[in-house]
């Protein structure tokens, strides 16, 4: 019986945050001691000096690199951290483990303290892939962007609301007037979405959610629509009153505009280990259902 191949990991991390040292370590650590390869940049590499000890390490150029000579992505930081790691991976849906280093950790839901825990059970192939799909907007001119949380509508250097007139498979939905507009993944549901008032989603669940911002009519509620058709997003502001964005990024734009927004051909692959599930995240990261009347 011949042994299975061995695994070999990268991380993607944003080197500047101080917080991802001693987890950083603890990875590195462990892949040496399990004979592990371990992907890492050049940039990563030259901002701890205390990595030049590990000469197992295989130091490449780029985090594109990385990906490409791995099996497992390591996402070792927040939920940014996780975002911008969604974006390098959509082409490969390699799978992904987030290590939290951050504040919330959502999705990168595996602390420091579980690293070693968390190696053993993917060499062991004891775990389950979370498949979360991306959106996709494309603008006037076909260019096409991906958004794993969501993408933003909001007014920019003005105290003035904006109106968005929104389709949905042809037909109209509405006209709003507000301070901006969410179109939210299940995934992003969590996110920006939930704070603005709009609801929680499973993830996996084929919907995207239209969630108004400071709507001026409090008539004008968050939608749940099915993600398979397209939404389409037009205005007539100026480029100098609207901001668009995604998971964060602000997408320049000179013209007016109109965005078809609907579920892409990408997902992310996020492991989840076998006590892992979503509503137990729910209550453990945003104590969701949370009673202080019971001990």
């Amino acid at each position: 019986m011949t042994n299975p191949p061995k695994l070999a990991f990268c991380i993607v991390a944003n080197p500047e945050k101080y917080s991802i040292q001693k987890p950083l370590i603890r990875v590195v650590e462990w892949c040496k001691s399990n004979n592990t390869p371990l992907f890492i940049t050049q940039e990563l590499f030259s901002f701890f000096p205390a990595l030049s000890e590990f000469d197992s390490l295989k130091i490449v150029s780029s985090e594109t690199e990385a990906i490409q000579n791995s099996e497992i992505v390591i996402a070792l930081g927040g939920d940014g951290t996780m975002l911008h790691t969604a974006q390098m991976v959509k082409y490969s849906s390699k799978p992904v483990l987030g290590i939290n280093t951050g504040r919330l950790g959502f999705m990168a839901n595996i602390q420091p303290s579980q690293i070693e825990d968390a190696f053993d059970h993917i060499v062991k192939n004891d775990f389950t892939i979370d498949k979360r799909d991306l959106l996709q907007a494309t603008v006037s001119g076909g260019k096409s962007y991906y958004a794993l949380n969501e993408f933003l509508f909001t007014k920019k250097d003005t105290s003035s609301m904006i109106t968005l007139s929104v389709e949905y498979d042809g037909k109209l939905i509405n006209d709003y007037w507000a301070d901006g507009l969410l179109v939210s993944s299940p995934s992003g549901s969590t996110a920006y979405n939930l704070s603005a008032g709009g609801p929680i989603v499973l993830p996996g669940t084929p919907v995207m959610v239209l969630t108004p911002i400071n709507p001026h009519t409090l008539t004008t509620r968050p939608l749940v629509l099915p993600s398979g058709k397209k939404l389409t997003v037009k205005t007539s502001e100026t480029p100098e009153n609207i901001l668009f964005s995604y998971d964060g990024t602000i997408l320049p734009h000179n013209s007016k505009l109109d965005v078809e927004i609907s579920r892409s051909e990408f997902s992310f692959h996020l492991i989840q280990l076998p006590d892992q599930n979503f509503f137990e995240t729910l209550r453990n990261k945003l104590m969701w259902g949370m009673d202080k009347r019971k001990n």
